[in-house]
């Protein structure tokens, strides 16, 4: 087999805690590198690793070992370490959301074209097994072209414990910056890619929590399909229920998970209290709970989702694919990936070792910014979005 990639995390936070069994069990990919501004994270990457816990981002970008960085920090950091990755020559994955403006957005394509350097963005659940099944069997023409799609997701996400800049819209608090990106990439790449308009209305129902904590939306793209978008993060009705018991991450979900995510907010003293709770649970933190390796029993979801073509309804599960049409009913599995998020892996492997173009590159994310952006703003008139793209098979 060919050398792993080697890869340097900016952030040890929560997102790279999500992607930490990828990373570490993944043989395509290798950490070298790491950087937090916690010295426990940093302490702990070095242990668990063996690799460089550098004090700076800087200092990862500029370390000669590292091939590709995950950037993995807050979301208005995101530009910044970009640009510092394209400096020093490197590669880029870079989590959701891709930035907090087009501007951003924009700086960032533009430096990664100038160092000559690829500009991924994700995870997001647009990565997903099922996903990405279905959009096969819409792109073979079995079904017939695509019409319309319901996507829905409810969740804790409002009462997790929040830093107090994720309660603060401008600073990419909330969840259409946070989540929205998820929602709008998966029915992005199943209709096609390219929106026409958007039109969206938001929830901020919680004055101790002032960001959007729910939206709906609907969107309507070239060709003439459509799909309504409802997320709601306020902690009580779980839409897991309604994936086989699975959550998000592909493992049996507690149904009381939202009531507990609701009385342990309840007990946090204040802001100070809450930030290093959060800190405290992600890598390198004293509540830290490691996953232990093991294949996945589910793909990631992000909620239901049901996709109406011409000649069948199909909905996406957990296990696969589930088509409705005048046939009956029939299932299509999906191979579950040998590691939690190995389709990201797969799509930088394809990248890296094989010159194949991404899929979910710098103007693919650009153009879901710019329906979140025109989410919270509430009305994009015809004509209005400017950046969209297809999606890329």
């Amino acid at each position: 087999m060919e050398q792993p990639l080697r890869i340097g995390a900016l952030g040890l936070g929560r997102a790279f805690t999500l992607m930490l069994p990828t990373w570490r069990d993944d043989p395509r990919v290798q950490l070298v590198a790491g950087f937090d501004p916690r010295s426990s994270a940093r302490l702990a990457f070095a242990q668990q690793f063996g690799g460089r816990a550098h004090d700076s981002a800087e200092a990862v970008c500029a370390d000669p070992a590292v091939q590709w960085v995950y950037v993995a920090t807050p979301h208005q950091m995101h530009a910044e370490h970009v640009a510092l990755a394209a400096r020093y020559g490197k590669h880029v994955l870079v989590e959701k959301p891709m930035a907090l403006s087009l501007a951003e957005a924009h700086q960032m394509i533009a430096a990664c074209q100038q160092a000559g350097t690829h500009l991924l963005i994700g995870h997001s659940h647009s990565y997903n097994t099922p996903v990405l099944l279905a959009r096969r069997l819409i792109t073979i023409g079995r079904f017939g072209a695509v019409r319309m799609i319901h996507a829905m997701q409810y969740t804790d996400f409002l009462y997790r414990p929040r830093r107090p800049e994720e309660l603060d819209t401008a600073q990419g608090g909330g969840v259409i910056f946070s989540q929205a990106a998820h929602q709008v990439d998966v029915v992005r790449l199943l209709a096609g890619g390219l929106v026409e308009r958007v039109s969206a209305l938001s929830g901020r129902w919680d004055p101790q929590r002032p960001t959007e904590g729910a939206y709906s939306a609907l969107l309507s793209f070239a060709g003439g399909a459509f799909a309504s978008l409802s997320y709601n993060g306020y902690g009580h009705y779980d839409s897991d229920l309604l994936m086989e018991g699975m959550g998000e991450l592909g493992q049996p979900k507690n149904p009381e998970a939202h009531a507990q995510t609701r009385r342990h907010h309840a007990q946090m003293r204040d802001e100070l209290a809450e930030a290093l709770a959060k800190a405290e649970r992600n890598f390198g933190g004293s509540a830290y709970q490691e996953v232990a390796p093991q294949p996945p029993q589910a793909c990631q979801h992000f909620g239901p989702v049901l996709v109406s073509c011409d000649r069948a309804d199909l909905r996406l599960t957990p296990m696969g694919v589930e088509v409705h049409s005048p046939q009956g009913r029939q299932f299509i599995a999906a191979e579950l990936p040998a590691v939690p998020r190995g389709e990201v892996v797969d799509e930088l492997w394809a990248v890296a070792r094989h010159g194949q173009a991404p899929c979910h590159d710098g103007l693919w994310s650009r153009a879901t910014l710019e329906v979140c952006l025109a989410m919270l703003s509430s009305e994009a008139r015809p004509g209005t979005l400017q950046h969209q793209v297809p999606t890329r098979d």
